[in-house]
């Protein structure tokens, strides 16, 4: 039989214990919510050569994307109805456009502005308010309906299957003329719509 002194013993043990610590002080933890960004690219789509030439305008949308983990949407906790909701987690959601834009049926200029929401049992409305700090990050300020630039109203429908995460898009329409398209808004079962075009 072995026999491995109790110093030794001792000594093993407490390597092990101190590895241990180690590790769960040192463990990544994801952040409860991720940021994401929706970005479109509006370019001359006439010739190879104007495209070449001019640079694209972007219409972009920075947002806070949580998560549901289990939660339920309409709640006071988390998007409470009848109050102004930040659109997103943690810092404000920026919606920058390099050209002007109409949204809606109500005209946007190029800009930069904080973009938030309405949800209301009569219908969902997306509430734009001009930026001017420029900076990368804003913090969510409390809400005052006289910085309102713009209220769009929006076209909710309730889908099925929930979406786990919040997802704010800029789809692209084909057609000729003018580009244009769609904004939506998707969390849950709600999802959001609006037209945009480029003026």
């Amino acid at each position: 039989m072995l026999r491995v002194p109790s110093l030794a013993v001792a000594m093993m043990a407490s390597c092990l214990v101190a590895t241990e610590l180690h590790a769960q002080a040192g463990a990544r933890r994801a952040a409860p919510s991720t940021r994401a960004i929706a970005e479109m690219s509006l370019t001359f789509a006439d010739t190879a050569a104007q495209r070449a030439a001019g640079k694209p305008a972007l219409v972009r949308i920075d947002y806070g994307q949580p998560h549901l983990r289990g939660r339920k949407l309409l709640t006071d906790s988390l998007v409470p109805m009848g109050k102004v909701w930040r659109l997103g987690a943690n810092a404000a959601t920026l919606f920058t456009t390099d050209v002007d834009l109409t949204i809606g049926g109500k005209d946007v200029a190029k800009g930069r502005y904080v973009a938030q929401l309405l949800p209301e049992p009569s219908g969902w409305t997306l509430i734009l308010q001009q930026e001017t700090t420029g900076a990368a990050q804003v913090n969510v300020a409390p809400y005052d309906a006289a910085k309102d630039y713009a209220r769009i109203p929006l076209t909710a429908t309730t889908v099925a299957t929930a979406q786990e995460s919040l997802a704010i898009t800029l789809v692209p329409g084909t057609a000729p003329g003018p580009q244009k398209g769609a904004l939506t808004i998707a969390w849950g079962t709600v999802h959001l719509k609006v037209d945009w075009m480029v003026r």
